[in-house]
Formats: structure tokens, sequence, C-alpha cells
């Protein structure tokens, strides 16, 4: 039997046809959407979502019918996903992150170890940066029961992207629940780094976001900056700068907030709206945010067992992967909001490899 998905539901993003593709690899399904990215300008494939079917199909032994740039429709064929060693290229500066959504589960359920070079964008607007994915997602995925590294070996920004991720992991049988309802802040840290730009673009970031979490009453933060010159290897080829602010808990998660630098925007801008999206989280006391809830939601489904998280809200991106993986999976998704944030809790179908 055939899963159909309207790529349109929901935020109509290339969210769903990352949930629809990585949920159908793993359960062995063949799967048909249509509408992709029916509420994006332009619709359809872009080459970063591209690079993400691929990888999945290669992966797991798969065929993809209509796979090009700006097909609104495909049909997907899995197999089994399979250990060894890949590369993949977006060819362009699309996000690395966001092909790493899709394609880690599939690694993790491999029959045997994975290693993985990915090359593109590893800091992009509207995507989370390759740090997120380190700091944040992994230590969340290792809770339950995931073995994944991912190492940042050189940065890549737009237009030309030419970052490269290598990523190594280790088969699963299955997925632990995750429990992360409470949780008290044992600090922040500000991380502000660069690549190809004079040095005091981070020093001012850096300074910046400091100065406006103590006076948010945050007293004890770490800063730490980084600049990349042509003489360090892990230097982008083009420039690019950005802030990342993690707020380390007691539970032993991390939630991360990050701000990626503009063509004339100053420093201190682009340091505000990290922080201001700091304050609006740790405010809620949630110990979740609301980017990991979004990641997270594939991984509850999955596992075996009943999975409690809070975060500060539902994002549109969250709801959609909830529809959507939970009709393909059979997932029990339930949702609360309340005055400290949004419960999200998942009856896991305990999938196994």
């Amino acid at each position: 039997m055939v899963k159909m998905v309207d790529g349109s539901i929901g935020e109509g993003g290339g969210q769903v046809l990352r949930y629809a593709v990585s949920t159908c690899a793993l359960l062995g399904e063949e799967l048909r959407i249509y509408n992709i990215r029916a509420k994006r300008r332009p619709p359809g494939l872009r080459p970063q979502h591209i690079t993400a079917i691929r990888s999945v199909a290669e992966v797991c032994g798969g065929t993809v019918e209509g796979l090009k740039v700006g097909s609104s429709s495909i049909v997907f064929k899995p197999s089994k996903p399979r250990g060894g060693r890949y590369f993949f290229d977006t060819g362009t500066a699309g996000s690395v992150s966001l092909v790493l959504q899709s394609l880690l589960p599939i690694l993790c359920f491999a029959d045997g170890p994975c290693e993985v070079e990915l090359r593109g964008g590893t800091n992009n607007p509207l995507a989370p940066p390759i740090d997120y994915i380190q700091e944040v997602l992994l230590p969340a995925l290792r809770r339950m029961g995931v073995s994944a590294e991912v190492a940042l070996v050189r940065r890549g920004f737009y237009p030309r992207g030419q970052g490269i991720v290598r990523v190594k992991t280790q088969p699963v049988e299955r997925l632990r629940p995750i429990e992360a309802v409470e949780a008290e802040l044992k600090e922040l840290e500000v991380y502000a780094y660069s690549c190809n730009l004079p040095d005091h673009i981070v020093r001012r970031m850096a300074g910046a976001a400091e100065s406006m979490l103590k006076k948010s009453g945050y007293r004890d933060v770490i800063v730490r900056t980084e600049s990349l010159g042509p003489e360090d290897p892990r230097n982008a080829v083009d420039p690019g700068t950005g802030v990342f602010i993690l707020a380390r808990l007691s539970n032993g998660l991390t939630m991360g907030f990050d701000s990626l630098g503009e063509k004339g925007v100053p420093a201190e801008e682009v340091a505000r709206r990290a922080v201001d999206d700091a304050l609006q989280q740790l405010a809620t006391g949630a110990p979740v945010d609301k980017h990991l809830a979004d990641q997270l939601v594939i991984w509850m489904a999955l596992a075996d067992g009943e999975s409690r998280i809070r975060t500060s809200a539902m994002t549109s991106h969250t709801s959609t992967g909830v529809e959507v993986v939970g009709s393909l999976t059979g997932a029990s998704f339930q949702v609360g909001e309340g005055t400290r944030g949004v419960e999200i809790k998942c009856q896991g179908i305990g999938f196994r490899r």
C-alpha cells in the first residue's frame, strides 16, 4: 500500500517532505508526496531537498521518481538502511543541517556503522546551524540511546557554501523515550564566530549579547569567540558571522538560540536577535526550545514508550511534524498548552531495527 502525503498541509514547506521521506524510509513503505512546498515561493523541490531525499534513498537502497528542481511530486520506494561510507553535496549553500535532519534517523537504524561526509552550508538563515546539531540535538538523542558524532571540518556560508561536516553513527536497536519537562538553568554561554571578517565584529557581538543577558538578571555568562582567517583549515570560502547562545540545564540537556550576521546589519543587532529569542524561552521555564521540539517529533514517535517534553511554544513546524509523523507511524501524540508553555506527549511505536 502506497502512503499518500499532501505536501501543502500545515506549514506546507520542506519539513513535510523531510518527515514523510524519513518516516517511510524506516517503515519500508512506498510514499507518494504531492503539492511539495506548495506554500513556498518558488514551490517545489530545491537543491537541498533533493540532496536530503537522495541521501536517504542511497542509504536505504531506495529509488525516487520525480527528483528534480521544481518538481511538485515524488514517488519514493525504500528498502533497508545499510551501513557504510557515504558522501553527499548540496552543490550550493543549502543547509547540511536540514539534510542531516532527514538522514540521521536512517543512519542510526542502519545495519552497521555509518560514516558520512556532507558538503554545503553549515550556517544558514531559516535553518539550524551545525553548532545547534552538535550542542543541542545530539545530547537529547544520546539520552534516547543514539550513538552519533558530528564534526565540523569547515564552515560554509552563502553564496558558495562548500562547508564540510563529517558524521559517524553506530546502529541503534531501539530508542528510549525522553522526558524533559522540568529543569533548572545551570549556565549561559555566548559563542560568537566569524570567517574572513575583522576581529572586532565577533567582539562586538559577544560583548553586546553578554551585556544584554546580564541586564536581564543572568549574571554568570561564559563568553567564547572565534574569528577564522585564511590560514585556518576550518575557515569558510565566503565571509560570514553569527552568534549562538547556549543554555545548559540541570538535566544535562542544552537549549540553543542563534542569529546569523547579515550585510548592513550591525553586530549589536545580530546579538540582540539571539538574546531576545533566548529570553523569551527562559521566561517560560520550559527545558526544550521550540526548534528542538520540532526535531524530536520523529524520534519520540519511534521510541519504545511514552515521551514527555515541555517547550515554550508550538510552532507550525512542530504541529506539522506531529500531524505527518503521527499519521504515518500510528504514534499517539497529545498536546497541552498552559501558562508555562506547551507539553507534548507521545506514545511511541517501539520501532526496532
